[in-house]
């Protein structure tokens, strides 16, 4: 399928998940700055009204990510419109929170679908087009649970420190190729993320306490600005030396750096154990090594 009017704008990005929350937000904020936008979501109606006041510049696309086949047509028809794509942001997901005795398999393998598979599909498709320009950016949106783990984001963050690793390998194996990957790891910002985009355990274990009820109950407390959020990812893609992580909120920052400082001091302490482990022919073999190595050595 091809479109017989390109969209125009100072450059392109195509933004998953782009019906609510940051998505939404970012959508909004470079279509008033004047980029163009190819927004995708699951149910298209809900970015509707982007087209009639942006006719020029956005074309909403149904997708969802864990459609493999939809997901490269619709990298397809974007190349079809701009002839290239200079931003791809891998923002649609969702939350599952729950003890990790409560989760099922099912429930897990769904997330890591959607937050991880998801994202290495969109990649995959549009990367031969970046690497035929020699040039684009590919953000993901994980999260401080991408980094750090809390008790109940079992699920959750096991899908974004995939997604954080896989984003890790993936930047140095296209930096010559002149595209670059921003990770986006924001704290709570006043989206619906923990409403419409969360999911809870199906089987509650009395001893656990209520993950998923505790986050909704805490909806209202968020204190991040989405619309500011979206700003700050777009000043990190156009800046001339961004960062591989963009941490976004006070809260993040925190998280965050007291990861590191957890992971500082048990280097520190375990430092003699760690570096003790190279081999040597001089250490003590077991009983049985030395016995083999006897029956081995006899004539």
């Amino acid at each position: 399928m091809s479109w017989t009017r390109s969209l125009t704008g100072s450059d392109a990005w195509l933004v998953t998940g782009a019906s609510t929350g940051l998505g939404r937000a970012l959508t909004e904020e470079l279509l008033a700055t004047g980029s163009a936008v190819i927004a995708t979501a699951r149910n298209p109606l809900s970015v509707a009204d982007l087209c009639q006041q942006y006719p020029d510049t956005v074309k909403v696309l149904e997708l969802d990510v864990t459609n493999h086949e939809r997901v490269a047509s619709v990298i397809d028809q974007a190349r079809d419109v701009f002839g290239g794509i200079d931003v791809v942001v891998n923002n649609a997901g969702y939350a599952l929170i729950g003890a990790f005795e409560e989760l099922e398999v099912g429930q897990v393998r769904a997330q890591l679908e959607t937050n991880f598979i998801g994202p290495w599909a969109v990649i995959q498709a549009v990367l031969p087009l970046m690497r035929q320009r020699r040039r684009g950016t590919i953000v993901n949106i994980s999260s401080q649970g991408g980094i750090a783990a809390t008790p109940g984001t079992a699920g959750y963050s096991a899908s974004k420190f995939a997604l954080e690793g896989m984003s890790e390998a993936l930047a140095a194996e296209i930096e010559p190729f002149g595209i670059r990957v921003l990770i986006v790891e924001p704290g709570p910002f006043r989206t619906d993320m923990r409403r419409r985009s969360l999911e809870t355990s199906v089987h509650r274990i009395a001893d656990y306490p209520d993950y998923g009820g505790d986050l909704r109950r805490a909806h209202n407390v968020q204190d991040g600005d989405p619309r500011l959020a979206a700003r700050a990812i777009m000043a990190a893609v156009r800046a001339p030396l961004p960062p591989l992580r963009l941490v976004l909120g006070a809260s993040a920052l925190n998280v965050v750096r007291g990861k590191l400082e957890r992971v500082t001091d048990d280097l520190a302490a375990w430092e003699a154990t760690s570096v003790s482990t190279a081999f040597s022919p001089d250490v003590p073999r077991s009983p049985r090594q030395a016995a083999r190595s006897s029956r081995r050595a006899s004539p």
